[in-house]
């Protein structure tokens, strides 16, 4: 039995023989799952004429799955990859090493606990060949407490649907299926893996939803309870900001500062009024001094400048993003040409820096 290689390299472009599907597995702390998740996985596969691996990342468990993980790799290793964290970095991290791992056409990750139905795999590759790009498991009949993991999970999806204009119900299922190439420059920081189908969306990627099986955990312990839903929501105020004003910050911030210049203005006119106009008009003489005024007019004007400043500092920080990477502001899609145009272009540089994507030649 060939032994299993290790390496501690970054990973670059996948390599080896090419791959049909990849299963993509971060784990912490399931040493008594990851044996019967294994076998159920292959049991689905067996059926579906299909090349893939399934790739395990141990998030830094203390419990015993690493070397579990170990057995399983040597016992199947045709179809086992096990990548080792040095440390817990978060599943959003371990996730993002299987993908950067990964050398199937598809990619469908899923949790490490059993929870998620290895059978619902070859459903959402079939949903995949209706011809859409990323397919996301929605666990309708969700087997968690109802006040602590089922009431907070759907007011966030409403919010993450509602803001992101993505309309699916379940945006934390785990399970789900991507075309890889709808993936290529998604880098995943925080907790932001539930949100891969809308970074997708935004890439043009056709999003569809599919009803799949969710079961009782097993054994072990939910790495997660009522205090993630904040975290939730702090990573939509950021990817409705990422969306909105990713290439224009200083649309955002500079508005913010001129509202708050606007009504500094605004105090000092009141402050105006109370000193000359309040006692022409019959009024008791009111010193302008008493009141809040003279704060409130120098505070917002202070940071009004402050936030048009910060604009700027981000206007030259997205700038600096994406000049010094070569990165495109725009995702550009096919390009109708003649043969001949396609070889000059190929030969030419991109005068905005942007990359030249995908074409097609007509001629």
């Amino acid at each position: 039995m060939p032994a299993a290689t290790s390496s501690s390299s970054s990973p670059a472009e996948p390599d080896g023989p090419p791959i049909d599907l990849s299963v993509l597995i971060p784990v912490k702390d399931e040493a008594e799952n990851v044996g019967p998740l294994h076998r159920e996985i292959l049991r689905a596969m067996g059926p579906i004429p299909l090349r893939f691996e399934v790739i395990f990342v141990d998030d830094g468990s203390t419990d015993g799955t690493a070397a579990r993980l170990r057995e399983i790799q040597a016992a199947d290793p045709g179809h086992v990859r096990v990548a080792f964290l040095r440390t817990n970095c978060g599943q959003t991290a371990a996730l993002s090493a299987a993908m950067d791992l990964a050398r199937g056409a598809v990619l469908v990750p899923m949790d490490g606990d059993g929870q998620n139905d290895p059978g619902d795999i070859p459903r959402l590759l079939e949903k995949l060949d209706e011809g859409f790009d990323v397919v996301s498991g929605w666990r309708k009949d969700r087997k968690d407490t109802l006040l602590t993991r089922k009431v907070p999970s759907r007011i966030a999806n409403r919010l993450v649907a509602r803001l992101s204009r993505v309309p699916l119900h379940d945006f934390g299922c785990t399970l789900k299926a991507y075309r890889r190439e709808v993936l290529r420059g998604v880098r995943l920081y925080g907790e932001m893996h539930r949100f891969i189908p809308v970074f997708a969306s935004w890439q043009g990627a056709r999003v569809a939803e599919l009803v799949v099986n969710h079961r009782p955990r097993r054994s072990g312990r939910t790495k997660y309870g009522l205090g993630r839903t904040f975290n939730v929501v702090l990573d939509l105020i950021l990817i409705r900001f990422y969306q909105s004003y990713a290439q224009r910050p200083i649309h955002f911030f500079g508005r913010v500062g001129l509202y708050a210049v606007a009504l500094s203005f605004g105090s000092f006119g009141l402050m105006l009024f109370y000193k000359y106009a309040y006692p022409a008009l019959g009024f008791p003489n009111k010193d302008f001094v008493e009141t809040p005024l003279p704060q409130v007019a120098i505070t917002l004007f202070l940071a009004g400048v402050q936030m048009i400043v910060t604009g700027v500092v981000a206007e030259m920080v997205m700038r600096t993003y994406y000049e010094s990477q070569d990165k495109p502001t725009y995702l550009l899609g096919e390009v109708l040409q003649s043969a001949a145009e396609a070889g000059s272009d190929a030969d030419a540089a991109p005068i905005t820096g942007g990359r030249p994507g995908p074409g097609r030649t007509v001629g």
